[in-house]
């Protein structure tokens, strides 16, 4: 598949990665001439220095014979203009932009991506998509990491495993003699900083970040077994009331069980803004990081606190100032991987990083065969791909224990007639079915291969 991606920013970047690792012939544009020789010395791509939105630059790219186009530059109006040039002067098939802009992502203006208007196939938000983050951490508190598969019938939780785990040092396979009736998959463990597909033989230490999928109706049951309490929020603080703060807020003023937020922003235009948009939150104008504020905010009988600004270091002492003045739960979002090896020592219980975010929307556009979602896992380490399984894909009609899976991956989770099943040996997977795949991503290749329809069913 030939694919041009415009900017080669962080997300531009790590979705080169992923596309030029699985063979594909990926073409990297940006008007940054750094950013361009970065991803072509460091990836197998080749690099493009000028305005994406130009003709003759994307011509320059081989945008006349490219498969799609991928507009993730920093500006929503070059990524607009870069897919209507591609559409109307290329005849690009598939265009993919992020935007962030919310009054482009507005429902009442969806007409204007339709072909004949500005012809978008797929718009991603960022913000929006970071919200959604937010809200199922917030779900699953006790969780680092949390990201729903199968139409919402599994959810794939981070948990950390501490000295009294009660299965620490237990074989995995002996998990499904132990508790019988549970749902769940231990897919990947991260020790001493390396993630891995576990065997059976393996066992779980303290330390150890574990990846495990679970029947969403056995969140709370598969926590406590992993050694975590699954409190009940009642009370909530977000720091940062831009366009994530606000969607988490209005959120939860929706939700049929009452929860208390208090939103706190610095700049106060945008707090007035906020406050207008929203019906029972209190907004306070002043710094995350003010004590006398976040006393004021409640923070000592707070659940959890959110902490979303566009700036990374605020988050992180915001997380550590509120957990300091007696808030159980922090949860900051954070822009730069490099900082999340702070968060253990800083005491932050969950992180989200909207980059990672924004690759895992773009991916599941990308990937081949019927695939529904993609997760991305740590520093593009591994992936968790959700998938509906076609006639001739090549593991319909077979039981798991023939499906000859490569070495790092694991399927997490089965849904059959909207029931989810556990994987087991002798479980045939049928046309219709929609499975969940964990994959170290040098393996991702093979799974999309088992995935594939083939040629006759066209």
């Amino acid at each position: 598949m030939k694919v041009i991606i415009c900017g080669a920013g962080q997300v531009g970047w790590q979705i080169a990665r992923h596309l030029a690792s699985e063979r594909n012939d990926v073409t990297v544009v940006d008007n940054n001439p750094e950013l361009v020789r970065r991803a072509t010395d460091t990836l197998d791509v080749q690099g493009i220095a000028g305005f994406a939105s130009y003709p003759d630059i994307l011509e320059r790219a081989g945008a006349a014979d490219a498969d799609m186009i991928i507009a993730a530059t920093h500006s929503d109006e070059v990524n607009m203009v870069t897919c209507q040039v591609a559409h109307s002067v290329f005849a690009v098939q598939r265009k993919i932009a992020r935007l962030r802009g919310q009054s482009y992502l507005n429902a009442i203006y969806s007409d204007l991506y339709r072909r004949d208007h500005l012809p978008i196939d797929v718009v991603i938000s960022p913000e929006v998509e970071v919200a959604e983050a937010a809200l199922q951490r917030l779900a699953a508190p006790a969780a680092f990491d949390t990201e729903s598969f199968l139409e919402g019938s599994a959810q794939l939780l981070g948990i950390s495993i501490d000295e009294d785990c009660p299965v620490i040092n237990t074989p995995l396979r002996q998990l499904s003699d132990l508790f019988s009736t549970l749902k769940a998959v231990v897919v990947g463990i991260r020790r001493k900083g390396t993630l891995f597909a576990p065997s059976p033989g393996d066992q779980i230490f303290p330390d150890d970040d574990c990846y495990v999928m679970t029947e969403t109706t056995d969140m709370a049951r598969t926590l406590e077994i992993f050694g975590k309490i699954q409190g009940k929020l009642e009370r909530v603080v977000v720091i940062g009331g831009g366009n994530v703060g606000l969607a988490v807020a209005r959120a939860l003023e929706t939700r049929t069980d009452r929860v208390r937020v208090r939103v706190i922003e610095r700049n106060r235009e945008i707090a007035e803004a906020t406050a207008d948009q929203l019906e029972r939150t209190i907004v306070l104008n002043g710094d995350g990081l003010d004590a006398s504020l976040l006393e004021e905010a409640n923070i000592g009988n707070a659940d959890a606190v959110l902490a979303v600004t566009d700036d990374d270091k605020t988050n992180l002492l915001a997380a550590v100032r509120a957990k300091g003045m007696g808030c159980p739960m922090a949860i900051c979002l954070t822009n730069d991987p490099t900082l999340v090896s702070l968060m253990g020592p800083l005491d932050i219980d969950a992180y989200i990083n909207p980059r990672a975010t924004t690759v895992s929307s773009i991916l599941q556009h990308i990937r081949h065969g019927r695939v529904r979602s993609v997760y991305s896992i740590g520093d593009a380490e591994a992936e968790v791909i959700e998938a509906q399984v076609l006639t001739t894909s090549p593991i319909a009609g077979k039981r798991l224990r023939d499906i000859d899976f490569p070495e790092g991956v694991l399927v997490g989770g089965i849904l059959k007639s909207g029931k989810m099943h556990k994987p087991k040996g002798d479980l045939r997977i049928e046309e219709g079915d929609i499975v969940a795949i964990f994959a170290m991503t040098p393996q991702v290749a093979e799974v999309e291969a088992l995935l594939q329809v083939s040629i006759d069913f066209f």
